[in-house]
């Protein structure tokens, strides 16, 4: 195989091409989530906690400054995302389920080797029933 043709089987194998349109989803949920977090909740949560901004939290020891409220955003930024996440997981589980069990309800339609291979049973058990 030439080295063109190599790369070509490497770069659209199913597995990183899955793989890469999942890196990009996973980057836009981030954003979206994010928004969600930055723009709309913590305001809301920043309005009933008297108009604090976490993300200005700091406590002053000597000369330096320690920015404990980026850490609790960071922290709230993290059980929000794996929560959406949980639930985009848990949705898709479902689905799996639902399309699963339907799966299974429906029997599968006997192929022409199969069907061919009953009439020559049911021929054979006539035919034997027959020389009795």
């Amino acid at each position: 195989m030439s080295f063109v043709s190599d790369f070509k089987d490497f770069a659209l194998k199913g597995s990183l091409v899955d793989l890469a349109v999942g890196i990009i989803i996973g980057a836009a949920v981030s954003e979206m989530v994010g928004a969600l977090v930055d723009d709309i909740i913590m305001p809301i949560v920043g309005v009933f906690m008297g108009g604090v901004d976490f993300k200005t939290l700091s406590i002053q020891v000597g000369e330096a400054a320690i920015g404990y409220g980026a850490f609790i955003q960071a922290c709230i930024d993290f059980l929000i995302i794996a929560f959406v996440l949980f639930m985009i997981i848990r949705v898709i589980a479902k689905a799996r389920r639902t399309f699963e069990e339907e799966q299974a309800a429906e029997p599968e339609e006997a192929t022409a080797d199969v069907k061919l291979l009953g009439e020559i049973r049911d021929l054979l058990a006539a035919h034997a029933g027959e020389g009795r």
